[in-house]
């Protein structure tokens, strides 16, 4: 079962299967009107009240047009008559069972994981035809070379809260090479207040395996992610939601790595659940090439002993 990762290679002929991944930056209700851009995103289930499943997670990026001679490009998807934008981001994940105070392994829970990737992705927007395609591909470590111990003991002493006890036990280190494609469409629009998009994606690699389908909608102050005309209202403040289902072929943060068994403690395969769903829901606001966003999640559980989790997230961007 742990090399049922594999056989989804084949699911990339498939052209509508969207964003579940825990870090997202890619979705067009995310989208800065500026060709040059730095946005920082940072998670915490301290959002939501809590302290366990996907516990924390941040990423730096960048859009830059001289981007367009990273050699990485050749991976991606381009839309037919698109605007393309070319970036780079670092991403760091992190995951803890629900008592991070024993040292002990918890069995029936998740594991201890942490995950830091580099990761490069183009977005290309079709104007005409309303709809973008998004492409991405991390490498990076999963396991105690991404430090996740550290940062998660370094915030918890510096907040005095409890110090957890339990990361001698997380995932081994592996390696992570992630490949992500996705797929948006405008369904409707009304003017500058409402919109309406079906969004799909697939992932395949050594961290995440699995295929998603959702919608997004979109209701406020807007402007039109697929539409190039220059006068655009320089100020936006909207609400948005994300409903996804999702299809999972592996889990690293859960199963471990795909290429080590070392791992003291993982969920296995045939108690991972294989369908999830999702909500990201939040709120954002703009003005001129300033981006601000609150976000917040809500997942149902992922394996047979796990319970649903919600964390939420800040992110600040500013055009360059």
């Amino acid at each position: 079962m742990r090399y049922l990762t594999l056989l989804f290679l084949c699911l990339l002929s498939f052209p509508e299967m969207i964003y579940a991944q825990k870090i997202d930056n890619l979705a067009s209700f995310r989208n800065l009107e500026s060709e040059s851009y730095f946005r920082f995103n940072y998670d915490n289930d301290y959002f939501a009240a809590t302290d366990k499943n996907y516990t924390q997670g941040y990423s730096l990026e960048f859009v830059v047009p001289c981007l367009i001679k990273n050699p990485v490009n050749h991976l991606f998807f381009r839309a037919e008559s698109s605007s393309n934008r070319y970036g780079i981001a670092v991403e760091h994940i992190g995951f803890t069972p629900r008592n991070i105070e024993s040292p002990e392994i918890q069995e029936g829970d998740r594991p201890f994981a942490a995950a830091i990737m580099l990761k490069s992705f183009l977005i290309s927007t079709n104007f005409e035809k309303r709809s973008r395609f998004t492409s991405s591909f991390s490498l990076g470590i999963i396991g105690p070379g991404a430090f996740g111990k550290e940062m998660q003991v370094g915030i918890h002493k510096a907040t005095g809260n409890v110090i957890p006890e339990g990361w001698r036990n997380q995932i081994r280190n592996d390696v992570v090479l992630n490949y992500e494609v996705g797929y948006e469409k405008q369904l409707f629009r009304y003017r500058n207040f409402l919109s309406v998009q079906r969004n799909s994606n697939l992932q395949v690699g050594t961290l995440f395996t699995n295929a998603s389908v959702g919608f997004n909608s979109v209701a406020g102050l807007i402007n039109s992610p697929f539409s190039s005309e220059e006068k655009q209202r320089k100020f936006q403040l909207y609400l948005y939601a994300q409903p996804l289902v999702k299809i999972v072929g592996y889990d690293a943060t859960l199963q471990g790595g795909l290429f080590s068994n070392a791992s003291p403690y993982t969920i296995p395969a045939g108690e991972v659940e294989r369908f999830v769903g999702q909500i990201n829901y939040g709120v954002v606001f703009k003005i001129n090439n300033l981006y601000l966003e609150y976000t917040r999640t809500t997942i149902n559980r992922e394996f047979e002993t796990g319970n649903s989790a919600n964390w939420g997230g800040i992110k600040l961007g500013f055009g360059i």
